[in-house]
């Protein structure tokens, strides 16, 4: 879906009581003088809802909703709590708030007394989101109109943050789009079309990556109609070795032969969500024209059960080299991830690799929707991420790593087996992919299985795709990787 339509203008004293939408004041312990000409307008609605129990229970960023207030054409008016002196953390939820209760009709936000307007704007067009293939639809809504001091300044600094916001929007669409829609041939189209933004953007087929000897990336996707392919995306906004992004690319996961149970599968249409983050991220980067050189690997397959099907008990041989058996093939995001994160490294010699990926329910049996699980080989690398993730208000949790869970995945009839069990499995999973990633070579593996696909909505997102990554991979690579 794209963006709503974000407007800015010089405040008119006449737009409050006409507009026909909502229309959104700030306040904390007090009305500002616009607010005080709204509640005129209302009739001191705003002073009654001020000394109410309801607006002492409110955070800051958090709104009050009146409807039908007298006096105005409004169909609602947002008292959004902001105290005068706000962080960018709360003035996003505030612009959250509002994207929330954004109407067809649209919306006026009253923003004159505001100083700081990106962080604001960024959550505004966030939350305001909607799957727009969903059976019923719901209205786009209408324009946000900010009535500010300088308009041109704040378009100016609105550019980035909606930039942000367009890439989050392009990651959740991915995301919830049904694997009918998003086959891994569509998929691999819509990367093409980001040429437009200045991304370099190749495509490798299964002749290539046969080729290339991806076979335990070729094994999960063997079974499926839709062909396996690797995209690759360059971002070459400076010089030197680049950061790689890897993302899992699973558009949709019956769990192959070793199938999933019934109840749920049909949320497997996210299990490409670290896919989507990497495109996501990259489509953000190359919006902001970001002065560093990254490249963003997808791998993507489908898992599917067929006379062609990977079966429990083969053994593949990976392009490192390394045999694998297979004891489970619904452990088939690994897989995936080892073959690309090997050929990132035999292509790019990156200066550090992340890899995305919803790799585990395990994961989301220890961190819930909440964090993001995080492994890393390099300390000050993962602290960078987690600080950035802290920024974004991305919740990320940092897990260990260490040589006793090797025992679980050691195999009898090959170099290693693609699961452990059931115990530590988030752990095995990561313990697994750094056997594929070369000494003094920097990593990041973060399972997002919890915090790509929300099981209700959160401050920035409703239900659905989240987005999760887009914003915490941009901000690292602003911090860390930019020249």
């Amino acid at each position: 879906m794209a963006l709503p339509d974000i407007q800015f203008t010089a405040p008119d004293a006449a737009a409050p009581a006409a507009h026909p939408g909502l229309v959104a004041v700030f306040a904390d312990l007090a009305l500002d003088t616009e607010a005080r000409r709204v509640n005129r307008l209302a009739k001191g609605a705003l002073t009654r809802a001020l000394a109410s129990d309801a607006w002492d229970k409110l955070k800051p960023g958090d709104a009050l909703t009146l409807a039908f207030p007298a006096g105005m054409e409004a169909q609602s008016l947002l008292m959004v709590k902001l105290p005068r002196r706000a962080d960018d953390a709360t003035l996003r939820k505030a612009g959250a708030s509002i994207g929330k209760a954004l109407k067809p009709a649209g919306g006026l936000v009253l923003a004159k007394a505001v100083k700081q307007l990106g962080p604001l704007v960024e959550g505004a067009a966030l939350r305001a989101y909607a799957y727009a293939r969903r059976a019923e639809a719901p209205k786009a809504p209408g324009a946000l109109v900010f009535a500010v001091t300088d308009p041109a300044e704040a378009q100016a600094a609105a550019a980035e943050p909606l930039a942000l916001a367009e890439a989050v929007h392009f990651t959740r669409d991915l995301v919830n789009d049904p694997a009918n829609i998003l086959t891994t041939t569509e998929f691999a189209d819509r990367l093409e079309a980001m040429r437009e933004l200045g991304l370099e953007v190749e495509v490798l087929d299964e002749p290539a990556l046969e080729k290339l000897g991806m076979r335990a990336l070729l094994g999960v996707g063997q079974g499926s109609e839709s062909p396996s392919k690797v995209v690759v995306m360059q971002w070459k906004g400076s010089e030197g070795a680049p950061l790689a992004l890897i993302g899992k690319g699973v558009v949709f996961d019956t769990g192959g032969i070793s199938i999933k149970p019934a109840a749920g599968m049909e949320e497997m249409i996210m299990d490409m969500g670290g896919a989507g983050t990497v495109a996501g991220a990259m489509r953000a980067l190359a919006a902001r024209k970001a002065k560093a050189h990254v490249v963003g690997l997808v791998g993507l397959v489908e898992n599917m059960p067929d006379g062609k099907a990977q079966r429990p008990g083969d053994v593949v041989t990976s392009m490192k080299g390394d045999t694998i058996e297979i004891i489970n093939t619904d452990a088939e995001g690994r897989l995936v991830l080892a073959d690309v994160l090997w050929y990132a490294q035999e292509r790019f010699a990156p200066s550090a690799m992340i890899d995305l990926a919803t790799l585990t329910g395990a994961c989301m049996v220890a961190l819930g929707y909440e964090n993001a699980g995080v492994f890393s080989n390099d300390d000050a690398f993962c602290n960078a991420l987690l600080s950035a993730a802290q920024s974004q208000e991305e919740g990320a949790w940092r897990l260990p790593l260490s040589p006793a869970y090797d025992a679980l995945i050691k195999s009898r009839m090959a170099d290693m087996k693609n699961t452990g069990g059931r115990w530590g499995g988030a752990i095995t999973a990561a313990q697994f992919l750094q056997r594929f990633v070369k000494p003094n070579t920097p990593w990041i593996h973060i399972d997002i299985a919890g915090v790509a696909y929300p099981a209700s909505d959160i401050d920035y997102a409703p239900r659905g795709a989240s987005g999760w990554g887009v914003r915490t991979l941009n901000a690292l690579v602003k911090a860390k990787f930019e020249s």
